[in-house]
């Protein structure tokens, strides 16, 4: 019901090698650098400084409510929201989305899908182990390649703004809605809290088994020297002493070679169950038998 005051600055076109000088310089002042805040330090200047601008901008005119000033400043950016999960879930899919096709670029390749594109790459191997010199500037010429097929998929807004598809903001259900601006304390009725709490259980139930599934399986590295399992750590360092005799004799070129023809070959000569080194890794031991 108020009006919108727009300013508008315009600046001298700066020159190429400065603007791209700029990308070079730190985004802080010096000071943050070398002696940095903490996270408490940070979240209790923010919130005054918050404070301040949501007190003076409601004395202007037309005044601002706090919740206007709140929300530009993203001061709720650490709460507890359904929706931003769901949204930053997407977005880590969406990262690794090129590591996956990579993947699967690779065991296509490794299963033979394309013959053609298989001997292609076994000619890329064999040059690249015998001349290793171009392994970084083959690296950098496919990254190249990636960024230029890329160009035209770039987006065309040149200014960033809000994206309601990212944001989840099109799917969200209501009462992930309620609870994502509801206060603190809570507000609504104990049958409501208590469903979003068993909601909320479920969520870090999934939690609690990826981390336990990453522990397990950094215990079973740590089980490989610590003699946890006498014979496996047996096995293990007496096939990192005949590896290492072999390396000291055999050019690492022609090891090179060997594994990667061994890695690439036909699955008519491959066995369906898993390896022996996975099932030697999945019989290690882990404090996961231990815990209550």
């Amino acid at each position: 019901m108020g009006e919108i005051e727009l300013a508008v600055r315009f600046i001298r076109a700066t020159p190429t090698l400065d603007f791209l000088h700029v990308y070079s310089q730190p985004l802080l002042p010096m000071m943050h650098h070398v002696k940095p805040l903490g996270m408490v330090q940070q979240d209790s200047l923010r919130i005054a400084a918050v404070k301040i601008v949501a007190s003076h901008l409601t004395r202007s005119e037309p005044p601002l409510r706090r919740e206007v000033v709140t929300y530009m400043l993203d001061v709720d950016s650490h709460s507890f929201s359904m929706r931003k999960v769901r949204a930053n879930w997407f977005r880590i899919i969406n990262v690794i989305a090129g590591v996956i096709d990579t993947v699967k670029c690779v065991d296509d390749t490794r299963g033979w899908k394309n013959p053609t594109a298989t001997l292609l790459v076994h000619a890329l191997l064999v040059m690249l182990v015998w001349f290793p010199d171009l392994i970084i500037p083959t690296f950098a010429f496919y990254v190249f390649v990636i960024g230029v097929w890329n160009y035209r998929f770039r987006s065309r807004d040149t200014l960033p703004h809000f994206d309601p598809k990212i944001s989840l903001a099109e799917s969200l259900d209501r009462d992930e809605l309620d609870e994502e601006f509801d206060a603190l304390p809570c507000t609504r009725p104990n049958e409501l809290v208590r469903a979003r709490y068993d909601k909320l259980r479920m969520l870090r139930a999934r939690v609690q088994t990826i981390l336990g599934d990453f522990a397990t399986q950094g215990e079973r590295v740590q089980a490989l020297v610590t003699w946890c399992d006498s014979r496996a750590t047996g096995i293990f360092i007496g096939l990192c002493f005949v590896v290492a005799f072999i390396l000291y004799l055999v050019p690492s070129k022609m090891v090179s070679m060997a594994f990667g023809f061994y890695y690439l070959r036909h699955p008519i000569f491959r066995d369906r169950m898993p390896s022996p080194a996975l099932n030697f890794f999945r019989r290690l031991p882990s404090l996961s038998d231990r815990m209550l």
